[in-house]
């Protein structure tokens, strides 16, 4: 359905979801073809110009995809029945870290060459991050008009590749777009949508941090995606001992409290909370410090989160739950941090009202672009002698993390409750409608 508003064309598609007929997002094909022609033109060349680029930094320092490695020989282990927990792969001797499940659906990845595989992987996160850009446009409401989004989409995708989190996720063969494109698309559905819970149940099957966002539900009223995201959760669990018995039994009994094995939790790698307080107190374990700052951002950046939905900024809420799970992990590398990508797209949707907001903006850009953590990095215990000066340029991410749940609660704490059944601000994720202009 093609409808004109005020100058503005919308396309929409009605769709029943139980029973109830619903207002969909318009394919990306309809809205390409509705896009303006020069604004597109000039999205694809800056696009090749910027794939051209990173081609060229590939070819340069031959990224070998480090990450994706140690998903190839899980899946061999995990088809071959080896020790899932007992390989070490790359020079760097990687183990490997992630739960049972994700080793079985890693089994394809065991069977093309290598050059294919990295060839493959780098395409998929390059069409990954378009997805997300896409969810994010989405999950934001930005842009209005449907006729612009595939314009942005181009744009992010050409210039979020350079963002630290995403250019460090291509460079190692990284899931993190993966996950959040999961994510995104669960959370950003209708509350009332048919099986909303399982993507995030699967994500955190794959990787354990996702399941925050299970906790987000819950406590902001969605019981049923929270027991849908337990339940998928528990699926992928029962898959792993099903399928791997002794890797199961082995990574939740023993590994998965082990999380020296991941890697060392102060180097700037670690842009977590503890990572932060490690190089900060001169000590490569923080200890008691850490777990009670762990546990009060927590609850402080949950309680954030909560209060945002209930208020009606459900794209707040999301991103709030989002902030604190990277914040309160043990080891959050770098690449985990790709929820900058929504983040930005919600901050530009908020500057839309109040120009003098791109400023924020901005400086969200040039922070997850700038790479500060790596101007300090050195070989050896360096950064455990960092002076003060130079912290927050080791700590760039966990401190904006912070600045920004600081931000959010000033955005809500003036903002009344949503009544019940009122849509939020976000397009979809709570409405029983959802129209892009």
């Amino acid at each position: 359905m093609v409808i004109q508003r005020g100058g503005a064309v919308t396309f929409t598609t009605a769709v029943g979801d139980g029973g109830n007929t619903a207002e969909r997002q318009s394919t990306l094909r309809v809205a390409l073809a509705a896009a303006p022609r020069r604004p597109l033109l000039l999205a694809t060349v800056v696009l090749a110009a910027s794939l051209a680029a990173y081609a060229g930094v590939c070819l340069t320092m031959r990224f070998q995809l480090a990450d994706a490695l140690v998903y190839r020989a899980e899946g061999q282990a995990a088809a071959g029945g080896h020790g899932l927990y007992d390989l070490r792969v790359t020079e760097w001797r990687l183990p490997a870290t992630y739960p049972p499940f994700a080793a079985i659906l890693f089994i394809p990845t065991a069977w093309p060459p290598l050059d294919v595989l990295r060839l493959a992987v780098t395409e998929a996160n390059a069409v990954l991050l378009g997805l997300l850009a896409h969810l994010s446009f989405r999950f934001a409401g930005w842009p209005r008009r449907a006729a612009l989004r595939p314009v942005g989409i181009i744009l992010a995708v050409a210039l979020g590749i350079w963002l630290e989190p995403v250019f460090q996720t291509l460079a190692f063969g990284q899931v993190n777009l993966a996950l959040a494109c999961l994510v995104l698309w669960d959370l950003g559905r209708p509350d009332g949508a048919r099986g909303k819970g399982i993507a995030i149940g699967i994500a955190a099957g794959i990787k354990l941090t996702p399941g925050l966002f299970a906790v987000y539900l819950l406590l902001s009223g969605r019981v049923r995606a929270a027991a849908t995201a337990a339940a998928s959760f528990a699926g992928t669990v029962l898959l792993g001992w099903l399928v791997l018995p002794d890797a199961s039994r082995d990574f939740w009994t023993h590994r998965i409290f082990q999380t020296e094995r991941v890697g060392k939790v102060w180097i700037v790698d670690n842009q977590s909370l503890q990572g932060l307080l490690a190089r900060l107190l001169h000590t490569p374990a923080p200890g008691t410090v850490w777990l009670v700052a762990d546990a009060l951002t927590a609850v402080a950046g949950l309680a954030v989160a909560v209060l945002a939905s209930r208020r009606g900024l459900e794209t707040w809420g999301v991103l709030c739950a989002a902030v604190t799970a990277l914040l309160i992990c043990p080891i959050s590398w770098s690449h985990h941090w790709v929820y900058c990508v929504p983040m930005l797209a919600v901050l530009a949707a908020e500057a839309r009202r109040r120009p003098w907001r791109w400023a924020a903006v901005a400086a969200v850009a040039v922070a997850f672009t700038a790479r500060t953590m790596w101007i300090v990095h050195r070989p050896g215990g360096y950064v455990l002698h960092l002076p003060w000066w130079q912290q927050p340029l080791a700590s760039a991410y966990p401190l904006l993390g912070l600045a920004f749940l600081a931000s959010a609660y000033l955005r809500v704490r003036g903002r009344r409750r949503t009544p019940p059944g009122q849509p939020t601000s976000s397009p979809a994720s709570r409405s029983s409608a959802s129209t892009i202009r």
